[in-house]
């Protein structure tokens, strides 16, 4: 079925009622990676909403949780908020009880500075672990922000840069469409470039939902919406949104202590508030889920020194799992990522990622072929576990492009499953591995 709505300019700021603001006050200091190292760059943003907003979140799986995150758990159970402090160059992660001070310190300063009642602000942090938050520049970027705040799309893009770490590019969406008659609208901007593998759940407890999302710098997604729509179903949608876009991605493997994905609705659309029972509640998720699934493509894209994205598909599985184990090994094989990066269509390396993988599988079952993005004509490398009489050339053509789908068909069962994945390159090495004589070179 054809989608429901179209995208739109302005992200964060086009759903009613919104306002942003972005501003540099110097939060990062020697030692918090050269990913924040980008001279006066905004690292302090402020996203708001003009009324008390339905909250739902997902957060980090990571058994060593940043405090932000731990802060933003317990306060999005309540259900309501208004504002969100983000900040980069400071991950505010392994800083003990200071870092979970610095946190509340944060949300009630904020909740002060605009005039919230207590409970309705929450906190995001990105950048260098173990790095105490310099309070001082902390509160004057909040009072700063706050007088900048806005609803033009020059406001969305100052939110935006002030939450990028290592990022080359800003991430950012909007769309428009249909609920009861009214115009409702997403928005969306998000940050994230090394350090993911997001395994994100409601709580921040393990494991991820399956069946959609398995476990696994730091991604960090702030969605508003002016749709009415209940606390459990706008957790429900968020929850599926996540499982089919953010937790479906990899650059290099590693989880990170403070990736979150907040949403807020503020209901200022005028729609009835939807339920799930609502016949419409399915565009409402359409159009969530194309926002968190674009947002997440465009991290992979903008990974750390990648060259190279690939859409890896496993189809044919006994179950679930076994198709996201399959999936993941693959996508997360040093060989194969450097491989992809050289232009090697070596099937040799996939298919040995797929035996060691914990899924159920039989060498004489397993076809691996390549597609162009979204096409059904697949080139086969290797049909029940033996070469095809595809000629090395044709398959080098087929791994040559930026973007490709490797098809991985296990002939077991009915189960699948999908991981938008990058290459592995000399400049994701050279980028990470620092110059421990220079701080300011050192990682995030």
């Amino acid at each position: 079925m054809k989608n429901q709505f179209k995208e739109i300019p302005g992200s964060i700021v086009a759903p009613i009622g919104f306002l942003a603001s972005g501003v540099f006050c110097d939060i990062k200091k020697l030692g918090t990676g050269k990913g924040s190292n980008k001279g006066q760059k905004r690292d302090l943003a402020l996203i708001v909403s003009e009324t008390p907003a339905t909250v739902a979140g997902m957060f980090t799986t990571n058994q060593v949780c940043a405090a932000p995150v731990k802060v933003c758990v317990e306060r999005a159970k309540k259900g309501k908020a208004q504002v969100v402090v983000v900040n980069s160059g400071n991950a505010n992660a392994c800083t003990g009880k200071q870092g979970m001070a610095d946190a509340r310190a944060m949300v009630a300063f904020t909740e002060k500075t605009l005039a919230l009642s207590a409970g309705r602000a929450l906190v995001g942090s990105t950048g260098r672990i173990g790095v105490t938050m310099p309070m001082d520049n902390i509160r004057a970027g909040i009072l700063e922000a706050a007088m900048e705040l806005g609803t033009s799309a020059a406001h969305a893009d100052s939110a935006t840069e002030a939450i990028m770490t290592s990022d080359t590019k800003p991430k950012q969406i909007a769309v428009e469409f249909k609920l009861g008659g009214k115009t409702v609208r997403i928005g969306g901007i998000c940050k994230g470039a090394g350090m993911i593998q997001p395994g994100m759940s409601a709580t921040g407890a393990r494991p991820a939902a399956l069946p959609h999302g398995g476990l696994h710098a730091t991604m960090l997604g702030f969605i508003t919406t002016d749709a009415a729509v209940e606390k459990k179903v706008l957790q429900s949608a968020l929850q599926e949104a996540v499982a089919q876009s953010f937790n479906r991605i990899t650059v290099d493997g590693d989880m990170s202590t403070n990736d979150t994905v907040l949403v807020l609705a503020n209901g200022l659309a005028g729609n009835k508030p939807l339920t799930q029972k609502n016949p419409e509640f399915k565009n409402f998720q359409a159009a969530l889920s194309h926002v968190c699934l674009e947002l997440a493509k465009k991290i992979v894209r903008d990974g750390e020194g990648v060259h190279r994205v690939v859409t890896v598909r496993v189809n044919g599985a006994k179950t679930i799992q076994d198709a996201d184990a399959a999936a993941r090994a693959v996508a997360n094989s040093a060989l194969v990522k450097t491989s992809w990066h050289g232009g090697d269509p070596n099937w040799g390396r996939i298919i040995d990622a797929i035996g060691y993988s914990q899924a159920t599988v039989v060498e004489e079952k397993i076809d691996i072929g390549y597609s162009a993005p979204r096409s059904n004509k697949i080139l086969w490398s290797l049909k029940r576990g033996q070469p095809t009489k595809a000629t090395f050339k044709q398959l080098c053509t087929a791994v040559e492009p930026k973007e490709f789908e490797l098809h991985i068909q296990l002939n077991l069962g009915k189960a699948s499953a999908v991981m938008y994945a990058a290459d592995l390159t000399e400049e994701y090495v050279d980028f990470n591995k620092g110059d421990v004589t220079d701080a300011s070179s050192l990682g995030g």
